[in-house]
């Protein structure tokens, strides 16, 4: 046992199933040890045990959730029963957190323990070291939504029942990865307000070289999310958490990919959080009219024949046509429909990507046009529009956004940016 004063250790909370995998919480909870931490074990397992000392039990964990644990053992289905105990671990997680006695958390799992880990660790907020070990990191099965978006992960490789060298490997990586985020993590606590911008690479959305300096000039921190799944997701998820005072969300491709049902989705609440959470937003059909596949595998049939771009070995997109545009333009309408917060949406003509100009592999200007029409009949008077005679790389959308924008700013309905005077001396 480390000899230093436990008070100023840094402590992880290594959640598990100590029911059966006792020997593997005992090897992160040495290796956490060894390295001058301290591990603060939770279990939630449902059997009851007498041969493991824990410092959170799962009767403990039970009884967050409302329940004894003969109650949740006895369940006659085990999802239910672990589904529970997720309930008092989620409770006990952020009460540990809120008293300061763990900085971060680390948990262990199959598939039972990582759907447990899934929402202990997106109940945290941004900044928290949050780590997950297990057999299923990474794969499809996990569905993007319910990512925190800082989640660590590591593939627990060979490591399904007891010890061996090689998921060792994976272990004390892993716990020593979070520790190490534990000593140097700091808070987040931007000093200035925080705008959220979706995008992609310049090489199809350039209007971000424009905005993101505007931006900044304006006194706002900004955060760009690359609409490829994930950013859209994390996009998300700091929007759920109130954490922008403005979102531009000005590429809508996961959307688009979400009613195509494309495997690049950021999931189905996508372009809904910021209204839901009231958080004014400027909107822009960016990119709808792709439709993103892997390019590592053969297209789905259905997109034989049709215009392609491959971007690079990850991925690829096939060009949407009309009724698959007015598909979307609905589904993008009933979301921003909904809103609780200020929504202005710029419609720019003649094109919402570069690879969409005349002369570009997916070009379709009456496809375009289809999806303008139903979108603007689609949004109906509720939500203010403006349609541009622009291409939305062209100069003219940019404006349009930052004229909106710096609207917004005089009407008091996006808080004024911090200056940089300010912000020097915040940090002396």
């Amino acid at each position: 046992m480390n000899s230093r004063n436990e008070t100023f250790l840094h402590s992880v909370l290594l959640i598990g199933t100590v029911d059966t995998k006792p020997d593997e919480l005992a090897f992160l909870r040495d290796c956490i040890v060894d390295a001058g931490g301290r591990a603060v074990i939770m279990d939630v397992g449902v059997r009851d045990h007498k041969h493991f000392a824990v410092n959170i039990t799962n009767r403990e964990v039970a009884a967050a959730a409302g329940l004894t644990l003969e109650q949740v053992a006895a369940s006659a289905d085990e999802n239910v029963a672990m589904q529970a105990m997720t309930r008092g671990a989620i409770a006990l997680t952020l009460k540990s957190f809120r008293e300061c006695r763990v900085h971060g958390v680390l948990v262990l799992g199959g598939t039972m323990g990582t759907d447990l880990a899934l929402d202990v660790t997106a109940a945290l907020p941004v900044g928290v070291p949050k780590f997950l070990i297990s057999t299923v990191s990474f794969s499809p099965l996990i569905p993007p939504e319910r990512l925190a978006p800082d989640l660590m992960a590591i593939l627990w490789a060979g490591g399904l029942y007891g010890l061996n060298n090689l998921c060792r490997s994976s272990l004390r990586i892993a716990a020593n990865a979070v520790l190490g985020a534990c000593r140097n993590a700091t808070p987040v606590a931007p000093d200035r307000p925080i705008i959220g911008i979706s995008s992609l690479g310049t090489s199809a959305l350039r209007y971000i070289i424009a905005l993101k300096p505007a931006l900044e000039q304006r006194g706002y921190e900004v955060a760009v999310f690359h609409a490829t799944g994930m950013g859209g997701r994390a996009l998300e998820s700091l929007a759920a958490q109130n954490r922008f005072v403005a979102v531009l969300d000005l590429c809508l491709q996961e959307v688009a990919n979400d009613v195509h049902c494309s495997i690049v989705t950021a999931g189905e609440d996508r372009l809904e959080n910021a209204g839901r959470m009231g958080i004014p937003q400027i909107v822009a059909p960016g990119a709808i009219d792709m439709i993103d596949i892997p390019s590592w595998k053969a297209p789905p049939p259905a997109y034989a024949g049709r215009a392609r771009h491959t971007h690079n070995r990850l991925i690829a997109s096939v060009v949407s046509t009309a009724p698959e545009r007015r598909a979307v333009a609905r589904t993008i309408a009933r979301k921003l429909t909904s809103s609780r917060g200020k929504v202005k949406v710029i419609v720019p003509r003649e094109g919402i990507q570069e690879w969409d100009r005349k002369g570009q592999p997916l070009h379709a200007p009456a496809a375009h046009q289809a999806f303008v029409e139903e979108f603007i009949s689609a949004l109906g008077p509720s939500v203010d529009v403006a349609e541009l005679d622009a291409h939305i790389n062209d100069v003219q959308f940019t404006d349009a956004v930052m004229t909106t924008f710096d609207d917004w700013v005089k009407q008091g309905i996006i808080p004024q940016g911090v200056a940089e005077s300010s912000v020097r001396l915040s940090q002396v």
